[in-house]
């Protein structure tokens, strides 16, 4: 006999097996190396969450109490993959177009991105999968009292042990569920794990089935022969109820968070859904093959009143099959585990962006400009929402006592998420759909489905008296929650689907008949309901008064340094221009607004980027795409939109060339003046001290000295001057001889700092770094490259104006480069000086020069000499220089 301690251990070791599962995965697309992780049968594999601990335990359950109607769980999804996969298709590719992170996202982001709307499906998304994670809890609950039974140990504390499931749970989500933020950062080793308990469930099932039909009941021809002598055989089929739940579970399988976590969010591309188009139908018939026989060998051996739910376990235990009994048990605990998981995960991201963010921006600072500050609140608001869904499905569990039939539960929560359909598919293929009759719809059904089945659930007297379920309402009979309207008769789960569905889709066509769409509405409709058609120009911003910088400080907060400022750099090389700041075009809002919506929600994006920007301006072209012209007028108008538009780059970067060619037609005088100045005072002085010695006679040995230190001191200032003007000269010709030799970042690093230490006047500039990452060999001409540290950390000192100068000096390595980042903690370069200030006439401030202004100048050829590049990084809070150096020269030390 398998003992409860057994038991237990074999659960940790899985779930052991299961972390390291996720976390290979991970890193193996840390790595870039994810490509079986993306491979269709992985994504099909992971659409197995459907199979949940109701399918898996509660099925038998159902065929043991209502013959055959278990198979309209399974219909109902395969005829949507075989019969709707073009639908599927579009709803996957409007998901990738538009990055949306969840089904809250897509409702929100079609009508015209409102967060009302988003927290609206993201309350009822939440109150209809409480149900369902309680009954994962159940059935977890159950089979391990099923053991503890055969043990003879006596489980004083059900709830207990759903509660510590609760919290194993919450940890493995909270660990491999919000490492990353984007939803282009697939959350491979969730996906990976889940693969593997879809193989593991399979497994139980089709291995108690095997052993069901081949070594209790003889084989096929036995198998039939009990199953036509029970009750199951005769083949009865109440239509209504039949279509009812078809129609329910087809909905559910496009509705319910976590299917459209796995079906939409983790989709990246159309093959994968080709495949599952056939081979998830499949998967399901594999694991509904055994089902009638295993109900009906367990309705014969079991004594009766045993709970049918339970059969896949109960029945090879009384066979004294321990083994079979405890692959069973894991395929039950995969069933539960995954569903709850990637669950979780889903309503986490809908609670994040829906709720926590917008309350967030709301009462904070909106001056803040901490690199990835969102970045970590989204995160932390993700996994405390991971808990409080799984905290609200134990008390769900505890309040109502876990007696129901498993399946009997499941069919609540499918209810509840199929309220969104309407919306859905009314968003997808009506541009007639508006925000008004969506909320209409979803707040009518939402009303309904609670009222007659989701608050009943619960049982008489717990939150619902026991005089609505006898005569109503104050005694007002066509409010009897299961005999709405006066319609009796009707099963109680057909009669909240039919009232529910109806006046829900009845509400959003009404509302959104007798309602007018905003222009954004209109907007996103057409984008939706012509995702393959519409055209690729930007629409929607205006080209108002936003400052690419404060764009760059915006995203930084929520990307992260480093990938904000891949994506300014990629933006800005796209119009042609240098550094990290590219004009904010409308095309280039559109770009940034997605990005940021794949990590906080298309919602949130749209009105952080509003924040900045100061709203949308919809053209006379918008307003012609969103009336559905002719293709052709459609397209001509694109064509001529993206000429103005192109031409207006131009102009801007005409006009930009301009200006910078008189500031530095400008700054050259002022070079020439300085050079002049420069040349002149030192030979003044030399000339004057030189005639002092020449003509004067008695001078002391002291005043010789005196005058000789200066004449001294004069000329080794002049020769600096003129090896400053040689050097760039020979930099320019490309005639410098390098001499490549082996060194590391942190002994450069640390040469460059103790030479421009020594030449340091003023307060003591504080000099910030990590030494661990600055353990890189590097191949090239060090002493050229400490010239340009040494440049970087003396302009820190010399121009900083902070009270208490600091210097941060940051590495950090990316595909192709090392980058050294120099930033300080003053007011920064003036955004109209960052584009020549390595100019060889430029020079930052005339107060604080001191030289020629040649140092910049002299950094950028060095580095372009070996091999890389130097920039200005805006956006850091203070003046910020970035050292490009390519890997090619690098290994790690």
């Amino acid at each position: 006999m398998t003992t409860i301690n057994a038991l237990a251990a074999i659960s940790v070791a899985y779930v052991l097996l299961l972390f390291a599962v996720a976390f290979f995965a991970e890193r193996a697309a840390q790595r870039g190396n994810a490509g079986i992780l993306r491979a269709p049968i992985i994504y099909t594999l992971s659409l197995s969450i459907y199979c949940t601990a109701w399918t898996f335990y509660g099925a038998v359950g159902s065929a043991a109490r209502n013959g055959l109607e278990y198979m309209t769980i399974y219909l109902g999804p395969s005829l949507v993959l075989i019969g709707w996969w073009w639908g599927l298709r579009k709803l996957v590719r409007i998901g990738r177009s538009q990055r949306i992170t969840s089904i809250a996202d897509l409702i929100s982001s079609r009508y015209g991105k409102s967060n009302l709307l988003g927290v609206g499906v993201t309350l009822l998304a939440v109150v209809g999968t409480t149900p369902y994670i309680a009954l994962q809890l159940q059935s977890v609950t159950l089979s391990v009292e099923v053991f503890a039974q055969a043990d003879a140990v006596n489980l004083h504390n059900k709830q207990f042990t759903a509660f510590w499931v609760a919290v194993g749970l919450s940890a493995f989500t909270v660990i491999f569920g919000t490492r990353n933020l984007d939803t282009n950062e697939r959350h491979h080793g969730v996906v990976m794990a889940i693969a593997l308990e879809a193989i593991v469930k399979l497994a139980a099932l089709l291995a108690v089935g095997t052993f069901v039909v081949w070594g209790m009941s003889g084989g096929i021809s036995g198998t039939l022969e009990r199953i036509d002598q029970s009750s199951l055989g005769l083949w009865e089929v109440q239509g209504g109820r039949w279509v009812g739940l078809m129609m329910l579970s087809s909905a559910a399988f496009l509705c319910l968070p976590r299917m459209f976590q796995v079906l939409v969010v983790e989709n990246d591309n159309d093959p994968q859904l080709r495949m599952a188009a056939w081979a998830f139908p499949l998967y399901l018939m594999l694991m509904s093959l055994f089902i009638v026989p295993i109900a009906v060998v367990g309705l014969d051996v079991l004594p009766a009143g045993s709970n049918p739910d339970l059969f896949v376990l109960t029945v090879p235990l009384s066979q004294g099959q321990n083994g079979l009994a405890v692959l069973s048990f894991l395929g039950g605990f995969s069933s539960a585990t995954s569903m709850v998981i990637v669950a979780a995960i889903a309503l986490s991201t809908m609670v994040s962006n829906h709720i926590v963010m917008p309350i967030w921006l709301r009462f904070s600072a909106t001056t803040a400009s901490v690199s990835g500050d969102v970045r970590q609140v989204v995160l932390l608001s993700r996994r405390l929402s991971i808990a409080g869904v799984l905290l609200l499905g134990y008390l769900y569990y505890a309040m109502s006592g876990g007696g129901e039939a498993l399946a009997t539960i499941g069919l609540v929560s499918f209810t509840g998420v199929a309220q969104v359909l309407p919306a859905l598919l009314g968003g997808i293929f009506w541009r007639g759909a508006t925000r008004t009759g969506a909320l209409a719809g979803l707040t009518a059904g939402f009303g309904i489905w609670l009222y007659t089945l989701y608050l009943p659930s619960f049982g008489p007297g717990v939150v619902l008296p026991e005089s609505f379920f006898v005569d109503g309402p104050l005694g007002v009979s066509w409010l009897h929650p299961h005999a709405l309207f006066g319609i009796e008769g009707l099963d109680p789960l057909l009669h909240a689907v039919l009232w529910s569905l109806s006046l829900n889709t009845v509400a959003f066509f009404a509302a959104s008949l007798m309602s007018f769409p905003s222009p954004l509405e209109r907007l996103q409709g057409a984008q939706f309901v012509n995702v393959q058609q519409a055209p690729g120009s930007a629409r929607g911003w205006s080209q108002g008064a936003a400052q690419a910088e404060d764009l760059m400080v915006m995203s930084q907060r929520i990307l992260g340094a480093t990938e904000a400022q891949a994506l300014f750099q990629r933006a800005a090389q796209d119009q042609g221009l240098a550094g990290y700041l590219p004009e904010p075009t409308p095309a280039f809002l559109q770009v940034l607004e997605r990005e940021l919506s794949g990590s906080v929600g298309a919602a949130t994006a749209h009105a952080m980027l509003g924040q900045i920007v100061g709203g949308m301006a919809v053209s006379v072209e918008d307003l012609m795409a969103v009336a559905d012209e002719t293709a052709q007028m459609m397209e001509y108008s694109a064509r001529l939109e993206e000429q103005s538009a192109e031409l207006s780059r131009t102009a801007a970067q005409l006009r930009a060339a301009n200006d910078k060619l008189t500031r530095l037609s400008v700054q050259k005088d002022a070079f020439l003046s300085q050079i002049s100045h420069e040349l002149r005072t030192p030979m003044t002085s030399i000339r004057a001290f030189s005639e002092i010695l020449r003509d004067t006679d008695g001078l002391t040995g002291e005043e010789r000295n005196k005058y000789s230190s200066i004449i001294h001191d004069e000329a080794i200032r002049l020769t600096r001057l003129l090896d400053d003007l040689l050097d760039l000269s020979v930099l320019e010709n490309g005639q410098v001889s390098l001499n490549i030799v082996q060194g590391t970042l942190r002994e450069v690093l640390d040469r460059a700092q103790a030479a421009a230490s020594a030449n340091e006047n003023g307060p003591a500039l504080d000099i910030q770094r990590d030494l661990t990452r600055e353990s890189v060999v590097l191949f090239t001409d060090t002493e050229r490259l400490s010239q340009v540290f040494i440049n970087l950390i003396s302009n820190a000192g010399k121009y900083c104006d902070a009270a208490q100068p600091r210097l941060e000096i940051r590495v950090q390595k990316t595909d192709k480069d090392l980058l050294v980042d120099f930033i300080d903690n003053g007011s920064g370069v003036a955004p109209d000086a960052q584009d020549v200030i390595f100019e060889k006439f430029s020079r930052v401030s005339d107060q604080k020069a001191g030289g020629a202004g040649l140092g910049l100048a002299i950094c950028r050829q060095i580095t372009a000499r070996l091999g890389g590049e130097i920039s200005y990084l805006p956006g850091q809070g203070g003046a910020a220089f970035r050292v490009q150096l390519p890997l090619s020269m690098t290994r790690a030390a």
